[in-house]
């Protein structure tokens, strides 16, 4: 039965308020699959949306073209062609702007609207190719052909497998899918014909234009059923997700308002009992603030920050934050100063009592109090105690707090990188807090501690974090610290009134702006004698009480504390003999623990039993056996040390050598002394030809450690000389100085730390510059007892002082060199340096 055009079209049943979705049996399909495509078709472009064959959409044109098209086809009932836009945000489109294929529509009903559109429905027939544009006015008008053949259903159970999985893809889509109603699920399953399954579903399909565009261009059924599938996937997947998302979202909202609910609960409940908690922490601090010597300035500040956090709702994060600020405000000891003891005596005899020496120290602490007691004024000065580790400096602060009955405070700034450490953060930021010295403050709840800067020489310099020593130039500045400012407080904090110790253990690492600011006094090493007195006053009877021992089990001869300072340890400081005598009780805790027979001294071979073979072995004298050695003075930073250098020759080209781990100063130190040699050959008994004959290699034992520094000028020098004349150095003869190759001797430092080690060794004879002469006037008298001292100011004094007047008589090849020389520069002259 052949149809006509009417019976497949709907306008007389749809209703405009209600959904009409049409359902085509495949003869209807196959009807409009060979309905003829006019050569000629009025073109209506489409914003975001693709017509397909079969589909009934509604679309809303108010365009000028598209409703002068719309009214004037309607009434003719002659069909029309529909194109997608490939931008849609185009108002007026040409052909470049649309794509090529469309498909061939029947208006079926308009509606219009109040504002002026117009809303149609219409109906896909078939599909068509636009060829060219033949008129844009009053519309388009384009010249189109038909696109795609009629399409043969495959038959094989691989396509229908594809069509049934299409179809529940896009029923599961639609279940989960807000945008599609319950109808398209019944229309999906009541359509026969695959084609119109796939236009419907791709109809449908919330994908973006151009993939649904390519559905449309799609000339195998197929893959047109593959690709939808792909896409009924993909939104499946989304779908899902946004679901897992959704209920996630309403679990945590769900869990808000249980938590909201319980609060509100847990309040009434508080408020029966008698009160908030914030109403409570209120009051709290209050009463804490009408105890406080506050100046104005911090009262007002306060009075304006409670009444923002009664504002506050305590269930925001601001409201933490708030009270954290003002219980630092209430806690911090504004004027609030424990009171000084001004008893000079008592001071006295707590800092002998706990430290042995350091008569320096003491006497500056003492002259302090004085200050402040006849001054009556508590403001402090800023010490800086410098020296070795292990002699006292940290611990000496809490001496100096207990003489002075003051708090005390120790803060390690090793290591220490970032400002904000010092300075605090500002209060803006979660988890903010005050510096450090603001939290040791609360802590102590004193406004005149004895406050400890530990390793201050250890802070790090300009980084990414700030700069911890300019924060430290304010701190330790007793005319800046008046108004030391945290950025957590935001108010000028008063820290004059601390007595801020500062220790070092060099002073090259802190910065000079620092370093000017504070009283430096420098601790040197000790004596045997006073390691001795600390064992005895000290160490011993700490060791006792830590490992659970009465003086009668244990009693430590003098000669063995002696022995274990001169064999077992090499320090300036009391730490090791403080570690090997806890070695020496563990050892005898053991033994009584045991039940082991044991005398109650600790003999020779007991020590050598528990700290085994002695580390260090002390010539009674500092000898130089042979030509070419020489014994010098270092400064270290756990104390002073003696340096050996050797020289040797050996036949060459004259060849200047050295190793050992030198450092370029002390390389340039060899070869000013080595030049100076050469200038002055003919003075000190030299033949000029062993220059050019003989390579000279300077050594300092101990390779492992590096070497630097200026001091060692004099020491090579003589090495030198020793061992191109042949001559030895005298014995227990140590020395230091500066060389320059004008012939002078210059001042060094550490001269303290140089003697007591030169005394430790040995030395009885120490060459030195004449400037350094001064610096003997600082060091006790006990220190240099025994010692004779030779201040040169030029090279050829210290060659005079230190080497022996005659040749040594050895098998080295060199000497047979010197008796080939010639006699005048064997024998000595009445102008030689030597004679």
């Amino acid at each position: 039965m052949k149809r006509t055009d009417e019976e497949l079209f709907f306008p007389d049943i749809i209703d405009p308020e209600t959904e009409f979705i049409p359902i085509l049996s495949n003869e209807d399909e196959q009807f409009l699959s060979n309905e003829d495509v006019p050569e000629e078709l009025p073109i209506l472009p489409l914003r975001n949306s693709v017509l397909f064959p079969g589909i009934v959409i509604p679309i809303t044109v108010g365009r000028d073209k598209s409703l002068r098209l719309m009214r004037e086809y309607y009434k003719k009932r002659k069909p029309i062609g529909v194109v997608a836009q490939i931008d849609p945000t185009i108002n007026d489109p040409e052909s470049n702007d649309l794509y090529s294929i469309g498909t061939v529509a029947q208006i079926v009903k308009t509606l219009q609207m109040p504002d002026g559109n117009i809303t149609v429905i219409i109906q896909g027939k078939r599909r068509f190719e636009r060829i060219e544009m033949n008129q844009s006015d009053p519309y388009l008008m384009a010249k189109v052909k038909p696109y795609g053949t009629v399409v043969d259903i495959p038959k094989d159970k691989e396509f229908k497998a594809l069509i049934q999985s299409v179809k529940e893809l896009a029923l599961q889509v639609i279940t989960n899918s807000h945008h599609l109603t319950e109808e398209a699920g019944f229309a999906i399953n009541n359509i026969e014909s695959p084609t119109f399954l796939l236009n419907f579903v791709s109809s449908n399909l919330d994908i973006p234009l151009h993939p649904k565009q390519m559905l449309l261009e799609q000339t195998d059924i197929t893959e047109m059923a593959i690709n939808l599938l792909n896409h009924l996937s993909n939104e499946q997947q989304m779908i899902e997700l946004k679901q897992h998302i959704q209920s996630k979202v309403k679990s945590d909202m769900d869990k808000q308002q249980r938590e909201y609910l319980l609060n509100q609960q847990l309040r009434t409940i508080q408020e029966e009992l008698g009160g908030t908690p914030n109403e409570q922490d209120i009051k709290e601090l209050l009463e804490k603030s009408k105890k406080k010597k506050w100046s104005k300035e911090v009262a007002a500040v306060f009075e304006r920050e409670l009444k923002k956090l009664e504002r506050t709702n305590p269930q925001a994060a601001e409201y933490s934050i708030q009270l954290n600020y003002l219980q630092y405000l209430v806690d911090l000891p504004w004027n609030s100063f424990t009171k000084d003891n001004f008893d000079l005596k008592r001071a006295q005899k707590i800092l002998d009592a706990d430290h042995f020496g350091l008569d320096k120290v003491k006497d500056r602490i003492i002259e302090h109090l004085a200050v402040l007691k006849l001054k009556n004024d508590m403001k402090s000065p800023i010490l800086c105690l410098v020296g070795p580790p292990g002699v006292g400096k940290t611990s000496l602060g809490k001496s100096i707090a207990r003489a002075l009955n003051r708090k005390y405070i120790r803060m390690s700034l090793g290591g220490l990188r970032d400002e904000s450490e010092l300075r605090g953060h500002r209060k803006t930021y979660i988890g903010a807090m005050p510096g450090r010295i603001i939290q040791n403050l609360r802590k102590v709840k004193s406004g005149n501690p004895v406050f400890v800067l530990d390793e201050i020489d250890k802070v790090s310099g300009n980084n990414i974090n700030g700069d911890p020593q300019a924060a430290l130039l304010e701190i330790l500045d007793p005319e800046q610290n008046v108004t030391f400012y945290d950025n957590f407080l935001e108010l000028d904090y008063d820290l004059s009134k601390i007595l801020f110790i500062a220790t070092a253990n060099t002073l090259s690492t802190i910065h000079p702006a620092l370093r000017d600011r504070m009283e430096i006094i420098e601790l040197s090493g000790y004596l045997r004698e006073e390691k001795f007195e600390i064992a005895k006053r000290h160490l011993v009877p700490k060791q006792l009480v830590e490992h659970g021992m009465k003086a009668s089990d244990i009693v430590f001869p003098k000669d063995i504390i002696m022995r274990v300072i001169d064999d077992y340890t090499r320090e300036a400081g009391v730490r090791s003999l403080e570690r090997k005598v806890s070695d020496i009780m563990r050892h005898r805790a053991k033994q009584i623990v045991s039940g082991e027979a044991f005398g109650k001294k600790v003999s020779v071979e007991e020590l050598e039993k528990t700290l085994g073979v002695p580390m260090h072995h002390d010539d009674d004298e500092v000898q130089h056996t042979m030509p070419g050695v020489a014994t010098g003075l270092a400064w270290t930073a756990v104390g002073g040390e003696l340096l050996s250098i050797e020289v040797s020759m050996s036949r060459g080209s004259g060849h200047l050598g050295m190793t050992g781990n030198l450092g370029e100063v002390m390389k340039e130190s060899a070869t000013i002394a080595y030049e100076f040699i050469k200038a002055h050959a003919t003075l000190l008994d030299i033949n000029p030809d062993v220059f050019d004959e003989w390579n000279i290699h300077v050594h300092v034992p101990e390779g492992a450690t590096p070497k630097d520094g200026p001091s060692a000028g004099i020491t090579m020098l003589s090495a030198l000389t020793s061992a191109l004349t042949q001559r030895k150095v005298k014995g227990n003869l140590a020395m230091t100085g500066e060389i320059t190759l004008r012939g002078r001797v210059l001042p060094v430092g550490g001269i303290q730390e140089k003697i007591l080690a030169a005394k430790r060794n040995g030395v009885t004879d120490i060459i030195m510059s004449i400037d350094n002469k001064r610096d003997l006037s600082d060091i006790k008298a006990e220190y240099l007892e025994g010692l004779t001292f030779h201040y040169v100011e030029n090279m050829l004094e210290v060659l005079s002082l230190s080497l022996e007047k005659d040749i040594d008589k050895n098998d080295l090849d060199y000497n047979k060199h010197l008796s080939n020389l010639h006699a005048e520069v064997i024998g000595f002259k009445p102008k030689k340096l030597f004679e």
